[in-house]
């Protein structure tokens, strides 16, 4: 049984007061949960992320950041190594987000350096993968996953430390959806996908998270197909009720 993952994605939003005060609200409605069925993961910006695992210390949600670089140190201005995310004490990474690879041209090639440098340092890692409006409207949709999957996998992928989240391009902060049937045509081609990649057994048991557009009123649809683990939220995860209500959908 694959324990279903509940991620939040704070991308650049949050000064300190209001940083602190989400977290310290989730931390503790996590920690009240009666031995919650589901794992929580909140990734707020690098300026937060002292804060925000002093405030969420001994709860049970897991901190961790939004990009990291693949390099342990050097000459890299601006960037933050996977080794210093662990020396601060954060438990993982989310690596290829679509706005990375975007607004930052980074590559299969450049995600897949980044998620082994995190797992090299002891991190785990959430692997983002996802087609644009364009590649979904002329039929491209499988094809394209199935590519970023494949050059983006770290060799060393293991089930309990490498995350996949699914979330096409174009459902990400407009509101818009893909179909039940089209998530779960996605998440089962991943997993048939991973098979080949790094085996059936890990391949069936490597979470499979949906992210793009995830809210209160469509997370039970979504949390409840069969290849769903859980859900990359964005927006959604700035409010406190919110988030929690679509954790909830998991219950």
């Amino acid at each position: 049984m694959r324990k279903k993952l509940i991620a939040g994605n704070w991308k650049m939003n949050g000064l300190t007061h209001d940083g602190i005060s989400l977290a310290k609200d989730l931390a503790n409605l996590y920690k009240a949960s009666d031995n919650p069925i589901f794992d929580m993961f909140i990734a707020p910006p690098f300026t937060l992320l002292s804060n925000v695992l002093e405030v969420v210390k001994e709860s049970g949600v897991w901190v961790g950041a939004q990009d990291c670089s693949m390099y342990d140190a050097g000459a890299h201005t601006g960037d933050v190594s996977p080794i210093m995310l662990k020396d601060l004490g954060c438990g993982g990474v989310i690596v290829g987000h679509s706005e990375r690879r975007a607004d930052h041209g980074e590559t299969n090639e450049i995600v897949k350096a980044k998620a082994e440098a995190a797992l090299k340092a002891g991190l785990g890692v959430i692997i983002c993968v996802g087609e644009t409006l364009r590649e979904r409207e002329t039929g491209k949709t499988l094809n394209v996953v199935k590519e970023q999957l494949q050059k983006s996998i770290p060799t060393e992928t293991t089930a309990g430390r490498v995350v996949i989240a699914y979330e096409p391009v174009w459902a990400i902060g407009t509101g818009k959806t893909p179909t039940k049937n089209d998530v779960q045509e996605v998440h089962a081609s991943m997993r048939h996908v991973l098979a080949d990649v790094v085996g059936a057994e890990i391949a069936q048991n490597i979470r499979l998270l949906y992210g793009g557009s995830v809210k209160p009123n469509n997370a039970k649809d979504l949390l409840t197909l069969p290849d769903v683990d859980g859900a990359l939220v964005g927006g959604a995860s700035l409010k406190v009720n919110d988030f929690w209500a679509i954790a909830q959908a998991v219950m």
